[in-house]
Parts: structure tokens; C-alpha cells; sequence
């Protein structure tokens, strides 16, 4: 089954056509998702951090943390996972178990990045990336530890932002000598600069859409055009959701009850369904004593 999960990204990336894939990073986000008919999924490492641990995404998870999230997601829903692995959580060595762990837990591509430890945040400040020859054996060592192919490598370069582009573009030829599957450009930071990286290279490319980060959010239309074939969206469900929780949350503080929310809540009855309560009661019914 896991294999098969990998197996249908891989296909799909061989379509033509945007991979648009929404950002879950909890197993309800992962639910709602799942049911909408995804090519793929992303577990969102800054909305993973963040609903498990409740601290910024600056490298403070475990590959232990992250792992756990990784099979949770993975074994709760049916689309193909696309999953954050940070900077491989330390070494080569490190990066050998990160993918063969992730691989086991039941992703389907592992995006691995250049940023040196303790990483952060794409669109946030003071980033720094590790030598351009230890990050292609970064690459080279995922490579070699995945079980299959179908199995995909997404290598992701930070140094547009500290080194500037040309560095960046330098990086992503290298990382797919290395054998990296699909190239990750971090935050190009005009529609501009997204042209020249599609320009570049004859490869799957990646875009990062966080509404209010450094890179314009486009439409399928300009991405497509621009040359990328997966985007992300890995912030859009977390700002939704917080949003609607400060929203009900805060008519509960200054009214006591929802009698008066106007906005729109999931069904009850829905929610039930989409956890999986109808199996209990089935289950219930089934093994009831007389």
C-alpha cells in the first residue's frame, strides 16, 4: 500500500498538469484534506511544530517528532504524503536513517533542505546554508538510501536569500546531478525570478505558496506557464483554522455562548462521520451484550 501511494505520485508527475497540494499537519486537517481528491498532501513542518509543540519552526522538533507525525498522517488517509524532513536532522548518517524512516512510515517524497542547523522558517529572516558540497552529498546519500524510486526526493536550496539567485540556480543543477528528483527554489521573491528558474532547468519544480511570505501567491494558470508542476500551500489551512478559532473563540469570551456566532461551523454530525465515529457504533451494536 505504501509503495503504491509512492507509486501514484510518481505517475502523476509524469502527467501533465499543476500538482496543487494543501498544506495538514494534524489529523484533522489530514481528513478534510483527504477527502477532496488531492493529487497529494503536505505535511507542513512550521504547521506540524507548531500543532504538536506549539513553538516556531527553528529546528526545535526531533526527527522523533517528526516521524511520529509522518506515520500518523500517512496511515490516516489515502493520498500520497508529501512530507517535510527539515536538513535530514543532522549528518549523512542522519540523513540516511531520516529518509529510510520516512520512507517507512509511509511518505511519499521527503523534502530535504540546504539550511544549516538549527534551520528555520523559509520565509522568515537570518537563514544561512551549509557549503554547496555538503549539501549535494546530503542529496546523493537520500538518494541512495530510498527503497525505490518511486519513492521522491524533493531537494530544497535556501540561498536565495543569503547568496542571491544565481547561487540558488548554481545549487538546484547540482542537487539534480546528485539525483534529486524535484527542485525546490525557497522564496524567490518576484514573479520575475520564478520565470528564470523555470527557465532554467528541464526538471519537476516546486513552489512555495505562503500568503504573506516572500514569493507572490500565483494562480495555476501562472504557475503552469512559469514552468512549475507542484505547488504547496503549506500555511493556508493553519491561517484558516486560526482564524476561525480566534473568531468563535472570541465570541464565546465576550458572550458566554455561541447563540450569536454568525460564521459557519463544521457539522456536528459531519465531524463524527469524518472521525470515524460511524465504526464505533457499528462495532457497538455489533459486540452488544443482551
Amino acid at each position: 500500500m505504501l509503495d503504491s501511494k509512492s507509486a501514484s505520485l510518481s505517475e502523476r508527475l509524469k502527467q501533465p498538469g499543476l500538482i496543487s497540494a494543501p498544506g495538514v499537519y494534524d489529523m484533522i486537517s489530514a481528513r478534510i484534506a483527504d477527502q477532496m481528491g488531492f493529487d497529494a498532501l503536505y505535511m507542513t513542518g512550521y504547521g506540524t511544530v507548531a500543532s504538536y509543540l506549539g513553538l516556531p519552526d527553528a529546528g526545535l522538533a526531533s526527527y522523533t517528532d517528526m516521524v511520529s507525525r509522518v506515520h500518523q498522517i500517512a496511515s490516516g488517509t489515502q493520498t500520497p504524503l508529501i512530507a517535510d524532513g527539515d536538513t535530514g536532522y543532522g549528518g549523512l548518517l542522519n540523513v540516511d536513517h531520516t529518509v529510510r524512516g520516512y520512507e517507512t512510515a509511509g511518505a511519499s517524497a521527503i523534502q530535504l533542505e540546504d539550511q544549516e542547523f538549527p534551520k528555520k522558517c523559509g520565509h522568515t529572516p537570518n537563514r544561512a546554508v551549509i557549503p554547496v558540497n555538503d549539501a549535494v552529498r546530503k542529496i546523493r546519500v537520500a538518494a541512495e538510501a530510498r527503497s525505490t524510486s518511486n519513492f521522491l526526493i524533493i531537494a530544497r536550496t535556501d540561498a536565495r536569500t543569503s547568496l542571491g539567485l544565481d547561487e540558488a540556480l548554481r545549487r538546484g543543477e547540482a542537487f539534480l546531478r546528485a539525483g534529486a528528483d524535484i527542485l525546490f527554489i525557497e522564496s524567490p521573491e518576484s514573479e520575475e525570478e520564478m520565470a528564470i528558474i523555470g527557465r532554467t532547468f528541464d526538471a519537476p519544480l516546486l513552489a512555495n505558496m505562503v500568503e504573506g511570505g516572500q514569493t507572490p501567491v500565483l494562480s495555476r494558470e501562472d504557475l503552469l506557464s512559469l514552468g512549475y508542476r507542484i505547488a504547496i500551500f503549506p500555511a493556508s489551512g493553519f491561517l484558516a483554522a486560526g482564524a476561525a478559532l480566534q473568531s468563535v473563540y472570541q465570541t464565546i469570551s465576550s458572550l458566554g455562548s455561541t447563540t450569536h456566532y454568525e460564521r459557519e461551523l463544521y457539522s456536528f454530525a459531519d465531524f463524527n462521520r469524518l472521525m470515524g465515529f460511524e465504526r464505533i457504533w457499528a462495532f457497538d451494536r455489533e459486540h452488544a451484550t443482551d
